[in-house]
């Protein structure tokens, strides 16, 4: 039975509430627990001194011996400034904590990757920069969050090109990997090819312009997509974009070849696809805007916690799929189908970055997970639940790594998956046993 608004909005009020109650009970979701067996108090002195020494000194002759010899391999630092955390904007990095600690959780439950929440406190770019270049010996790859814009793109730029490890910020790559996914399987139901839609996209925060970035590099026409802020279209008259914000017009310069000004009823008029990831709703998006798209329109209204335009609005209106950034909606378009995955693959490979071919093969592959060969207007994308979904992603993006020289080592396909498939069965099965057994103890009761 379909909800009403008000019973939406309880069930979005819900999962605040218990997190209060359950993050106090637990003190944060995640610790350090051993891999390596301890038989005796004799072991002491091979995981520590005086045997410790040897590895250390097969390290100090050959750097990369630190992959054979400690677990950087399977280490991810999560790593944020707490300058734009979920809705709630510059909220300092101890707030930010529980996010980040949320973050370290899906990669260890869904990857199988040993992630650590790592707030700084720091709001200069140049210092977070070399923060994290600083942390290279330890980590393996690196995931950046919740960083305001425009300085998260200024970051990732710098650390993408100084770093030898990946660096990722999932805010901006692994929402577009997602929403490209689901835009791929869309466009396959309603008949329609990527370089002939015209897209507008209502926000241009940080997801939105990597997403715009994304979409190019797979395929889709610049000339034919919009961008919408709070202002205006980007278009080529934006020139104070020039010193206010130079992601914003080097975009001005490349997309809406048509020149189209006003706003999002202009951009919207005859679009066959409307990405939002703007303010939270409902009526940021108008059922006129969607009235005046092309026939068989597409719209992922992506706001959180409540979507620009409530999806059966969006139905009304003409739209044929839809998509939001909730779970008790049909088509989540959620960044964790994405991350645990792309970095079990980076890792299990010990690659040196994540490029933008690797983040299509991976949507590509998560497309192709989505149940009813994607062809379903309500089942577009896979659920986390599909436990499968994640060594195939990591696989593809692993492959993809090879392929393109950023792999320090090299697997076959098969291997590839069952390494993926390994650890994150593993993460899986110890959570569970550790359930079981009491050592992670069942929430109370309400």
């Amino acid at each position: 039975m379909t909800m009403n608004k008000d019973e939406s909005m309880a069930k979005a009020n819900k999962p605040a509430e218990d997190a209060m109650r359950l993050h106090h009970f637990y003190r944060g979701k995640i610790e350090v627990s051993l891999k390596s067996c301890v038989r005796n108090i004799e072991d002491f002195a091979i995981w520590y001194t005086p045997g410790v020494a040897e590895p250390c000194k097969a390290i100090a002759k050959n750097k990369d011996d630190v992959y054979k010899y400690t677990n950087k391999a399977n280490f991810c630092a999560v790593v944020s400034d707490g300058t734009r955390v979920l809705g709630l904007g510059d909220i300092g990095p101890e707030a930010s904590m529980p996010v980040m600690e949320g973050k370290a959780l899906l990669f260890k439950y869904l990857g199988g990757v040993d992630a650590f929440p790592i707030c700084v406190d720091t709001k200069d770019a140049d210092e977070l920069i070399n923060f994290v270049k600083m942390l290279q010996p330890t980590f393996g790859g690196i995931s950046l969050e919740d960083i305001a814009s425009p300085k998260c793109f200024y970051v990732l730029d710098r650390l993408k090109e100084e770093c030898e490890i990946p660096v990722w910020h999932d805010d901006q790559q692994g929402t577009a990997l997602v929403t490209l996914a689901g835009l791929i399987n869309a466009l396959k139901i309603v008949g329609k090819k990527r370089e002939e839609v015209k897209t507008v996209l209502i926000g241009a925060g940080a997801a939105n312009i990597c997403t715009v970035r994304l979409l190019i590099a797979a395929g889709l026409d610049p000339e034919k997509i919009i961008m919408v802020d709070s202002k205006d279209t980007l278009h080529r008259g934006r020139s104070e974009l020039k010193d206010e914000h130079p992601y914003k017009w080097e975009l001005a310069q490349t997309t809406n070849g048509d020149q189209i000004t006003g706003g999002a009823a202009e951009a919207c008029k005859d679009a066959d696809v409307l990405i939002g990831l703007s303010r939270p709703g409902p009526g940021t998006i108008k059922k006129e805007w969607l009235e005046s798209m092309a026939k068989e329109a597409i719209v992922f209204a992506c706001a959180n916690p409540i979507p620009e335009i409530w999806p059966r609005d969006a139905r009304e209106a003409g739209a044929r799929v839809v998509s939001t950034g909730r779970s008790d909606f049909p088509n989540q378009v959620n960044n964790s189908l994405g991350f645990p995955a792309v970095f079990r693959g980076v890792l299990d490979v010990q690659a040196s970055g994540v490029s933008d071919t690797m983040c299509i093969a991976a949507a590509d592959e998560l497309a192709a997970c989505a149940p009813d060969g994607g062809m379903n207007p309500e089942k577009i994308l896979p659920t986390m639940d599909m436990w499968e979904v994640f060594p195939r992603v990591a696989t593809a993006t692993a492959m993809k790594a090879i392929e393109e020289g950023l792999a320090r080592i090299t697997l076959s396909r098969e291997e590839a998956y069952q390494k993926a498939e390994t650890f994150i069965k593993r993460a899986q099965d110890q959570t569970k046993a550790a359930m079981e057994q009491g050592f992670i103890p069942a929430p109370p009761e309400e």
